[in-house]
C-alpha cells in the first residue's frame, strides 16, 4: 500500500528555516501570490508563485479547511506534492484561533526584536567607546 497522495488528493509539505510546520494529504489549496490569490487542485498544472504574507487555506481529506497564516514565501506545485516555504506561519483551525496565535507570534516576535535592538545599541555604543580611546591616545 502506497503512502503517497491518492488521484484526488495532494501531498502538502509547509516548510520553516528551522522545522516542518506540516506534512499533510489534501483535496485542494487556497493562497495568495503577489499578482493575487489562486486555487489548486490535484490536477493542477506545475508551477511556482512568490507568496505574499497572508492566509493559505486548504482542505483536508475529510474536506475540513484548515487555515495557516505565514510570511511571504515562495509555492511550488509538481506532480501531486505542494511545498510551502516559509520565514514564519501558525495553523490554526479556525479564524478565531489563528488571529489568536498569530497576535501571540507577534507580541513574542516585537519582543524578541526589541531585546536584539537594544544589544545592537549596546555593541555600537561600545565600539563608539573604543573609537574614542583611540583617538585619546
Amino acid at each position: 500500500m502506497s503512502n503517497g497522495p491518492t488521484v484526488d488528493q495532494m501531498s502538502l509539505k509547509i516548510v520553516l528555516p528551522t522545522r516542518v510546520l506540516l506534512d499533510v494529504k489534501i483535496r485542494k489549496i487556497v493562497a495568495e501570490a503577489v499578482n493575487g490569490a489562486f486555487g489548486v487542485l490535484p490536477r493542477h498544472i506545475d508551477f511556482v508563485a512568490a507568496l505574499r504574507p497572508g492566509l493559505l487555506s486548504f482542505w483536508d481529506t475529510k474536506e475540513q479547511e484548515q487555515f495557516v497564516g505565514h510570511d511571504e514565501g515562495v509555492f511550488v506545485k509538481q506532480g501531486r506534492q505542494v511545498l510551502v516555504s516559509v520565514r514564519r506561519a501558525v495553523q490554526g483551525e479556525s479564524l478565531t484561533t489563528l488571529r489568536e496565535l498569530v497576535h501571540s507570534e507577534m507580541m513574542a516576535l516585537q519582543d524578541h526584536e526589541q531585546k536584539a535592538r537594544s544589544a545592537l545599541g549596546r555593541l555600537e555604543a561600545g565600539i563608539v567607546r573604543q573609537f574614542i580611546e583611540l583617538e585619546e591616545r
